[in-house]
Parts: structure tokens; sequence; C-alpha cells
């Protein structure tokens, strides 16, 4: 029973509704959770009681053991003060900002690849280096003709990926 105040006549404790939400919450960032690579996991700042059956639940396959799991997991996850799952929630969703910014610089990188190959390559490795003065000039040249020449002779992209590379470090720094 929650009871109410005798003197506000307020309730006590959260409606059983309430309860409910906030357990469905605490699951869902679970289900989260397990869907993360090791990697990801590392970069979080969970306690350590959690990861134990994080990696459980990741190692089930059979729906209804990993569904016991699941809900095992957010039983330890209740029992930690609001602040711990607070943080790991501002974490996730620092994580996938960053990841978006990651995506962008990936897309920005092949862009300038495919400029750099296209036809008025030379306007864009010029517009390139205007806007990325340190840039190696003979080294992107070289990238650029070794590119051509593969995609001519059908070889296997090495220098393709090179360049993509290279775009990549130019544009992070």
């Amino acid at each position: 029973m929650r009871g109410r105040d005798e003197d506000t006549g307020e309730f006590l404790s959260p409606s059983r509704s309430a309860q409910r939400r906030a357990a469905l919450d605490v699951l869902a960032l679970g289900e989260r959770l397990v869907a993360l690579t090791p990697a990801q996991l590392g970069n979080l700042p969970i306690p350590e009681q959690l990861l134990t059956p994080i990696r459980e639940t990741q190692r089930i396959p059979s729906h209804g053991a990993r569904k016991r799991q699941l809900a095992f997991l957010a039983k330890q996850m209740r029992q930690l003060d609001a602040e711990a799952l607070d943080a790991i929630r501002d974490a996730m969703s620092t994580d996938s900002e960053t990841a978006r910014r990651e995506t962008a610089v990936m897309h920005r990188a092949e862009a300038l690849r495919e400029a750099l190959l296209g036809e008025d390559g030379d306007a864009a490795l010029t517009e390139l280096l205007v806007r990325y003065p340190h840039a190696d000039r003979q080294k992107l040249r070289q990238l650029v003709r070794n590119c051509r020449e593969e995609q001519t002779k059908n070889k296997p992209p090495r220098a393709y990926r090179e360049l993509y590379r290279l775009l990549r470090e130019i544009g992070d720094s």
C-alpha cells in the first residue's frame, strides 16, 4: 500500500503505473546495452557488477533464455542509484552523437575522393589544397594517378583505400 500523507493528502510513493514505466525504461536501457560491442561497453561508465550479466545476456542465443536474462539484468540495474543510470544514458547519447560525427567525416572523405577521381579532379585537388594547405600535394596526386590506373586495369583497389585513409587524416586535422 502506498498510503497518503495525513496532512496534505498526497500519495507517499509513486503509483504502480509510474513504477512500471520506470522498470520498462530500465529494461529498454538494458536491451540497448546488450546490443553494444565490447569496445563500446568499455567506453561507458558501467559498474563492474553489471558487466557480467551484460556479457552473459550477449552470449545467450535462445529467445526465452535471453528474455529471462534481460529481466535479470534489468533487476540488477534497478538496484543501482538513479545517478549511475543517468550517467550511462548520458554517455550513450554522447556516443551516438560521436557516431554521427564519425559518419559525417567518413562521408566527406568519400565525397572528396570521388571528386578527385572525377572529370574535374584537378580543380577538386586545387580546392582541397586551398582548404587544407598542410596536405601533401605530391602524395595526393600520386594516389589519384594510381587509383585511375587501378580502375582502368581492374586491379584491387589498394590505392583507392589508401586515398580514402589519407583524406580522412587530412579532414580530421
